[in-house]
């Protein structure tokens, strides 16, 4: 990692999580373009149990923070990243194409280096974030049961 001399040292924590997120999001190269992906994304190639692992592996992530003493808005950032990491992960296909455009390892390491540099706007703009991401969730849960509902009203219509 390149600081300015007259920086302070960062953390020994974010330090390891530095080289571990550089080792599961942006290891790797793809020859002749810029596209960069890690171990996260290779593990996810294995169905389920591979993005299952990544998100047990970015939860060294979750204890940093909780180290450092990073709020609560920011560490329920970090879950939500690895949440939808882990989430979207397990759709075939898709989720491997996912893994190597989301990097949530990466997000959650330059997220506590942020709180890090500015932590009243990180606390705040992290709640907001969640408080969104809480709301898409409940919409997606009720739209989910509003399609059970209507697919089993259907059936039972035609019976």
């Amino acid at each position: 990692m390149t600081r300015k001399p007259d920086a302070p040292e960062p953390p020994p924590g974010l330090e390891h999580l530095t080289v571990l997120s550089h080792l599961l999001d942006r290891a790797f190269r793809i020859p002749g373009t810029q596209w960069r992906f890690g171990i996260d994304a290779l593990i996810g190639l294995i169905p389920g149990l591979g993005d299952i692992v990544g998100s047990l592996v970015g939860a060294y992530s979750l204890w940093i923070a909780r180290q450092l003493g990073a709020p609560i808005a920011v560490q329920a950032r970090m879950v939500l990243n690895l949440a939808v990491d882990g989430i979207v992960g397990l759709v075939p296909l898709v989720g491997d194409l996912f893994d190597f455009a989301f990097k949530a390892h990466s997000r959650n390491q330059a997220l506590l280096a942020q709180w890090l540099h500015t932590p009243h706007q990180t606390r705040r703009s992290s709640g907001v974030v969640v408080v969104a991401g809480a709301l898409v969730l409940l919409a997606l849960l009720g739209g989910g049961v509003w399609v059970l509902v209507s697919a089993v009203q259907w059936i039972a219509a035609r019976f």
